[in-house]
């Protein structure tokens, strides 16, 4: 299994796992045969360099993994991971040279260099195996990794596979594998159950919108997460560029995230009652689609004026989140590819949340750095309030200008969570542009490791 450890008992190479100040030091050490096959390659201990060390009989022996500088490992995720996929076929058991505080980390980098998006044609790297390293948790490991993979899957199926309906039977399967109640509302009945937001932004589509709803757990604080399911989104009738709609499979990463994340605490056994809220729409064009200057009445009753069709992952989160608000749950957390500024602000590599907790977000800051899922915190600015605020109705789900659209979307979420003790909000944008050691182009996994760390200190777990 591609995100599994080898056997301990079997048989592994040492692996020397080097800085690039150490390679003398280390070689000088060795027997004659050893030295010389370091000097004669060139070795220097580069980042992502790696070397096979020949035993008498030409088979390696032993292999080196280049560390390259501390400045070098800054700019990588998982800087020992690019070794996974260049050493010789076999198994491998870390010997030397990764700070006791990167194993997980690093392991679980090896692991995800695994990952290949295969659904169409077989694309799995071919990858070394290692033995996990001495002081890990291999199974938590092992769960994130193959968590990763889920959200990754969900993230890279096209909408043609991946529509309202299969992220229905994704979310039904991940239930049924850990024992959750999954209920969906569907089509006209979102309106006869109150979710007239969710409605009215995919009512145009072939499949029919609907709210996924998966219960979990029967002791400990409540949990509930809120993934923003828009499974394709053309922009509706403020249609989309062809720039623009080229990677919006991806616009249902928030619920992609928050699967991978609900596994994660499942597969981990948390002691927690967890609830999961997808709002699985498609926003597409027809004759009943929802039009600029409607004006719509949301689950809470606040008024909507529509000023574009294209900021619609907003709306549908309302909904999802005023039914999860009245359930009053000790941390609310919602999840969404919901804006293009939050890219300017931040790029694609960090995931920049809101939270008017400074305790909770130190937390998850704290637990971002420890577990390899970096994230920023970006701030409910309360002056911008007022630009969210039309007049004609409540609320505006795209103020003009185009200044702070990030913090103004949260802003619009926020006016639905009243009750909840603790909320955040993750502006995400799942996807990896290009290829990273343990980071394949596409899909990905951004902020819910962070959010696993900091649970229990958040929940008092």
């Amino acid at each position: 299994m591609p995100f599994t450890f080898a056997d301990p008992k079997a048989e592994a190479r040492p692996l020397y796992v080097l800085e690039s100040e150490e390679v003398a030091l280390w070689a000088a050490q060795q027997d004659d045969a050893t030295r010389r096959c370091v000097e004669s390659n060139g070795f220097t201990g580069a980042l992502g360099t790696t070397l096979m060390i020949p035993g008498p009989d030409g088979v390696p022996r032993a292999a080196l993994a280049g560390y390259g500088t501390a400045a070098q490992r800054a700019r990588q995720r998982f800087p020992l991971a690019g070794a996974a996929t260049q050493l010789a076929p076999g198994t491998y058991r870390i010997a030397l040279g990764v700070p006791d505080d990167m194993l997980a980390n690093e392991a679980l980098g090896w692991l995800l260099s695994g990952y290949g998006f295969s659904r169409y044609r077989d694309n799995t790297p071919k990858r070394a195996g290692l033995v996990a390293p001495d002081g890990i948790d291999a199974a938590q490991v092992e769960i994130l990794a193959r968590s990763e993979a889920l959200t990754r899957d969900l993230v890279n199926t096209p909408a043609n596979d991946m529509g309202p309906e299969a992220l229905e039977d994704a979310a039904i399967k991940l239930g049924a594998e850990f024992g959750a109640d999954v209920s969906v509302t569907r089509g006209d009945d979102l309106l006869a159950a109150n979710f007239p937001l969710i409605h009215a932004v995919g009512r145009a589509a072939a499949q029919a919108p609907r709210l996924i709803d998966m219960r979990w757990g029967e002791l400990g604080p409540k949990l509930t997460l809120v993934g923003k399911g828009v499974c394709f989104d053309t922009g509706g009738l403020n249609l989309k560029p062809v720039s623009s709609m080229g990677l919006m499979k991806k616009d249902m990463g928030g619920a992609a995230n928050v699967l991978g994340l609900a596994r994660m605490i499942m597969a981990l056994g948390l002691q927690l009652r967890l609830r999961v809220l997808i709002p699985a729409v498609e926003n597409s064009v027809s004759g009943n689609s929802f039009r600029p200057q409607d004006i719509l009445r949301s689950r809470k009753g606040l008024t909507v004026e529509i000023n574009n069709t294209d900021a619609e992952g907003r709306l549908v989160l309302a909904d999802a989140l005023a039914l999860a608000d009245e359930e009053t749950p000790d941390l609310l957390i919602s999840m969404a590819t919901l804006t293009g500024a939050a890219r300017v602000a931040v790029g694609p590599d960090l995931a920049p949340f809101f939270t008017d907790d400074d305790t909770l977000a130190i937390e998850i800051e704290q637990a971002g750095r420890r577990m390899a899922d970096p994230v920023w915190r970006l701030p409910f600015w309360e002056p911008y309030e007022a630009l969210i605020e039309p007049g004609i109705a409540d609320l505006d789900n795209a103020p003009s200008g185009g200044m702070a659209g990030s913090i103004t979307a949260a802003l619009f979420l926020r006016r639905f969570v009243e009750t909840s003790a603790k909320y955040a909000h993750f502006d995400i944008y799942a996807w990896q542009p290009t290829a990273a050691p343990g980071r394949s182009k596409g899909g990905f996994l951004q902020g819910p490791r962070a959010i696993l760390g900091a649970l229990p200190q958040a929940l008092n777990l």
